[in-house]
C-alpha cells in the first residue's frame, strides 16, 4: 500500500488474509486456532485471534460482532486519527449491514453485485452477449429436466469447491433429484469433458490485470469424495495442458468478462473458472467467482518468492488491496511458473488428519496449514508446495504421491 490507510482484514479462517505479511498498515482479526496462534507469533502486534467462550470457530459476521474487533476499530481509529478499512473474504447481504451499522467502511464491492455476478443463474442475465463463453445451458425448474439420453450437469444457484454442481447420468439419478428438490431451478449445462484451470484477476477504473492460470485438482481421493470438488491448483502443470492457442483464447475470454465487471464498477479480485473441452478442443467458462479466490494466497505467496528472486511486478493480493484502495495498479503481476497445493477436505471417512502426518510433511519441506473444521466438504489440511505435484490432468507426480501418501497415512 502506497499510502497510509490502514485495512483490517476479518476472516474465520487466517489462511485467507496471508496474501502479504501483517503489518502496522494491514491488521488481522480471525479466530484462534492453532495456525492462527502460529502466524501470531510471528506478527504479534499485527494479528488478533479472538477465542469463542463455547470453543465455537466464529464466522466473519460474528467476528466483526465481536468486541475485540469493536476496541481494535477503535484503537486504530484513536492513534491515526481515521478509522480503518474492514476488508472481509467476501461480502454477504449479512455482512454488509454489520459493518454499516457500525460506521465503518467496507472495502469489498457490494454484496449485490456479488450476488448478481456469481449466482449460477443472474449470472446467465448478467453475462448477457458473452453468454457465448459458457457450454450448451438453459435454466429449469427440476420438475421439467428430463433425460434425453445422455450425461449432463445440473448446477444450483450456490454452491462452492464444486458441492452445488451434480453429474446426471441416469434417469434414476434425475429422478432421485427431482424428488429432494422438484421446485427448486437449476442451471442445466452440457457435460465437458476435460482439465480445469483458474484465472485470478483484478479490476481497477482503468485496467483488467491477469494473473497466472492454474490448473484446478479436482475429485481426487483421499482428499475428497465428490468428483466436482476443487481441492487444490498447480500453476506448473497447467503451462503444459494448455497450447498457445488455448491460452490466447482464454486472455481474450478474461478480459472480455474483466471489462464487463469494470462497468459494473466492480474493484479488486475475482476468479474464472474455465474448462477445455478435450473432444471439441474449446474452452467453455465454468463460473466466475465475485471474490477474492481461494487460490491468490498461495499465488501471491509463490510471487514474493520469485520477487526474492530478482522479479519485478506486484502480487496479485497486492494488487487487490491497491485496487480496493483506489491506488493506481501499473506494474505487472509477477509471473510464476510452478508451485501447487491441495486441500484435504472433511469427508465421510476423513475427520481428522494425524499430527503425525501434518509433521512428516513439514520435514519433507512442504508447508502445512491446519484447519479446525467439522462440516464435510471444509477444508482439513491444506499443504503447498513450491513445486508441482501433478504430472497430468488427474495424475499426480512423484511429489503429489508422496503427499498423498502421508496425508492417508501409507507413507508414515
Amino acid at each position: 500500500m502506497t499510502t497510509r490507510e490502514t485495512v483490517i482484514y476479518v476472516t474465520r479462517e487466517i489462511e485467507r488474509a496471508l496474501g502479504m505479511a501483517p503489518n502496522e498498515h494491514y491488521l488481522i482479526v480471525t479466530n484462534r486456532t492453532a495456525y492462527g496462534v502460529k502466524v501470531r507469533d510471528q506478527y504479534p502486534d499485527f494479528v488478533t485471534l479472538i477465542a469463542d467462550q463455547a470453543g465455537e470457530l466464529l464466522g466473519t459476521g460474528d467476528l466483526l460482532k465481536h468486541e475485540q474487533t469493536e476496541e481494535l476499530v477503535a484503537k486504530v481509529a484513536k492513534a491515526s486519527g481515521a478509522k480503518p478499512y474492514i476488508l472481509v473474504f467476501k461480502n454477504t447481504a449479512r455482512i454488509e449491514p454489520l459493518v454499516r451499522d457500525h460506521g465503518w467502511m467496507l472495502l469489498n464491492p457490494s454484496a449485490a453485485s456479488s450476488e448478481k455476478i456469481e449466482s449460477k443463474l443472474s449470472q446467465i442475465g448478467w453475462l448477457a452477449e458473452l453468454g457465448r463463453y459458457l457450454p450448451a445451458h438453459r435454466m429449469a425448474s427440476m420438475r421439467h429436466v428430463p433425460f434425453e439420453g445422455k450425461p449432463f450437469v445440473i448446477q444450483w444457484a450456490h454452491g462452492h469447491t464444486g458441492t452445488g454442481t451434480i453429474l446426471i447420468e441416469s434417469e434414476e439419478a434425475l429422478k432421485a433429484v427431482q424428488a429432494k428438490f422438484p421446485e427448486r431451478w437449476t442451471r442445466v449445462t452440457e457435460y465437458i469433458r476435460g482439465p480445469s484451470f483458474t484465472v485470478n484477476v483484478i479490476i481497477t477504473p482503468d485496467r483488467v490485470a491477469v494473473g497466472n492460470v492454474s490448473y484446478q485438482i479436482t475429485g481426487l481421493p483421499p482428499f475428497t469424495d465428490n468428483r466436482f470438488t476443487t481441492i487444490g491448483n498447480d500453476w506448473g502443470v497447467a503451462r503444459t495442458l494448455l497450447t498457445a492457442d488455448d491460452k490466447s483464447r482464454l486472455d481474450e475470454m478474461v478480459r472480455e468478462i474483466g471489462a464487463k465487471m469494470q462497468k459494473d464498477y466492480w474493484r479488486g479480485l475475482f476468479g474464472i473458472d474455465v474448462i477445455k473441452d478435450i473432444d471439441r478442443n474449446k474452452l467453455y467458462l465454468i463460473e466466475i467467482n465475485a471474490r477474492q479466490a481461494a487460490s491468490s494466497p498461495f499465488e501471491s505467496s509463490l510471487q514474493e518468492e520469485q520477487r526474492s528472486k530478482g522479479a519485478q511486478g506486484l502480487t496479485v493480493f497486492e494488487a487487490h488491496i491497491a485496487a480496493l484502495l483506489g491506488q493506481p495498479v501499473v506494474k505487472p503481476i509477477i509471473e510464476i511458473k510452478e508451485g501447487a497445493q491441495i486441500v484435504q477436505r472433511v469427508t465421510k471417512d476423513v475427520r481428522s488428519v494425524p499430527a503425525e502426518a501434518a509433521g512428516g510433511l513439514e520435514l519433507a519441506g512442504y508447508n502445512v496449514v491446519a484447519y479446525e473444521n467439522t462440516k464435510e466438504g471444509s477444508d482439513l489440511l491444506r499443504v503447498q508446495s513450491a513445486k508441482d505435484i501433478m504430472a497430468a490432468d488427474g495424475a499426480f507426480n512423484d511429489k503429489g504421491k508422496e503427499i498423498s501418501g502421508i496425508v492417508s497415512g501409507r507413507g508414515l
